[in-house]
């Protein structure tokens, strides 16, 4: 489980598919613990028109055996500017992604999407219920107000 990008010149992959995670032995294996990720600036592209779209994404984790790498992880969603997908797809894409590969014990993805057409989109997914004795926080992500 050598981390590829860790300590390493990477560049940002073409695309998510390409885009390869790291993942590195939990040091605290056996703990139970939350981890929060959070991505104020997230971009894609809306896959009718071509324009950005923009979002901030919450993730959390309970890890087991494994934890995700930070700079592979940031790697992974830089890799989604050039990318066009749906907000749904994106978000849950995301989620499903890191679910499988890293088998974490739990893992739940908010992605809070800013207005398209007028209409701001969020997206939710969890893997299923959080572990008992965890401290989960709140994500505390406001709605989208506008100027209002």
């Amino acid at each position: 489980m050598t981390p590829k990008h860790l300590g390493q010149s990477s560049g940002l992959p073409a695309s998510p598919e390409q885009a390869e995670l790291d993942y590195v032995p939990n040091p605290r294996e056996g703990s139970r613990y939350c981890v929060r990720f959070t991505v104020p600036e997230f971009t894609s592209l809306c896959p009718v028109t071509g324009q950005p779209d923009f979002a901030h994404l919450v993730l959390d984790y309970v890890p087991d055996a494994t934890i995700v790498e930070s700079k592979s992880l940031k790697l992974f969603l830089g890799s989604f500017r050039n990318h066009a997908a749906f907000h749904e797809d994106c978000t849950v894409g995301i989620g499903e992604r890191l679910f499988a590969e890293m088998k974490p014990l739990w893992l739940r993805i908010g992605g809070y999407w800013y207005p398209r057409g007028g209409i701001p989109i969020d997206v939710f997914w969890q893997s299923g219920e959080p572990p008992a004795g965890v401290w989960i926080p709140s994500q505390d992500v406001p709605g989208y107000r506008g100027r209002g």
